[in-house]
This record gives C-alpha cells, sequence and structure tokens, in this order.
C-alpha cells in the first residue's frame, strides 16, 4: 500500500502521540464508524517520529482528509505541529496524564500562538468524543445526510436525559 500504509478515501485521521493513548481516543474512532464516517488511525509521535510527522500533516489534504483529531498527552506537541503544517483543521484532544492529570496536556494544546489554530476539547473520553462529534459538524457542512444523523443523535440525547429524569425518586 503507498503512503505509508494509508489507506485513500478516508475523510478523518485519527492520530495519537502513542499506543496508550488509544483507550482515550478508541470513543473517537468509534462514533465515526456509527456516523459512517471512513477514517483512519494512526501512532506518531511528534518528538519521536518527527519525520514521519511532517510527511504525514504534509500529505493529509492530498490523500482526501477533511479533519485531523490528535490526541496527546504530557508536552502534547503533536496537534499543534500536525496544525503548523497543514491548512486542514485540526482538533486537539489532550489526554489525561498521571503527573498532572492532564491539565499539562490541555495547557500544550491550547495555548497555540495566533496564526496556527487547534480547536482543544476537553481532557480525556469527554474530549475524545466531542472531537469526533466536532469533525462530524466539519463534514456536515456540506453533506446533510450527515447533519440529519446528528439532528437524529441529539435528539436521542434528549430522550435519555428526559427519561433518566422520570427515574428520580
Amino acid at each position: 500500500m503507498a503512503n505509508g500504509g494509508i489507506k485513500l478515501n478516508q475523510q478523518v485521521s485519527v492520530v495519537m502521540g502513542s499506543i496508550s493513548d488509544w483507550e482515550t481516543m478508541k470513543p473517537a474512532a468509534t462514533i465515526l464508524a456509527d456516523f459512517g464516517i471512513k477514517f483512519e488511525k494512526k501512532v506518531i509521535s511528534a518528538h519521536r517520529m518527527p519525520a514521519e510527522m511532517f510527511s504525514f500533516a504534509q500529505q493529509a489534504a492530498d490523500r482526501g482528509i477533511k479533519v485531523i483529531i490528535a490526541g496527546a498527552g504530557g508536552a502534547a506537541h503533536l496537534p499543534g505541529m500536525l496544525a503548523a503544517n497543514t491548512t486542514l483543521p485540526v482538533i486537539g484532544v489532550p489526554v489525561q496524564t498521571h503527573a498532572l492529570n492532564g491539565m499539562d496536556s490541555l495547557l500544550s494544546i491550547v495555548q497555540m500562538p495566533a496564526g496556527v489554530p487547534v480547536a482543544t476539547t476537553a481532557i480525556g473520553v469527554a474530549g475524545a468524543k466531542n472531537a469526533a462529534l466536532l469533525a462530524i459538524e466539519i463534514l456536515g457542512i456540506e453533506n446533510a445526510s450527515l447533519i440529519a444523523k446528528l439532528v437524529e443523535f441529539r435528539q436521542s440525547q434528549h430522550d435519555a436525559a428526559l427519561e433518566s429524569g422520570e427515574k428520580l425518586d
């Protein structure tokens, strides 16, 4: 397979700095799959694989990628360095760390200099889920069927919340 083993025709890249980030990022992949979004998943370390990271970011649009979701912990340079090397939207997911409970990741991702934006979500699994939903919203700008699925998804969340309130004693 060309392109370093990455499939063509994917719309979203779900990338992370290390395999240990997969537990956080897996729910993003699940949501994308549930919505029928073609995506790829890959470990790309900003610190241990800089050449591959630069190449990945610079070639993503040419491969048909529309949005990159990047999870990283600690110094969390991956989302920002990807954003610096592509004009595609990059959504950063701060991975919860042991040392600082994810605050280090959050601050590393959210404090991008003006001119290199990274959309940043909450720390951990909630952030990964919201990153997938934000990617779907971005793709939905030109895809009415995705918007319809989002409306249905939000209605199901509403209904579940309403039902849960009825269980109160």
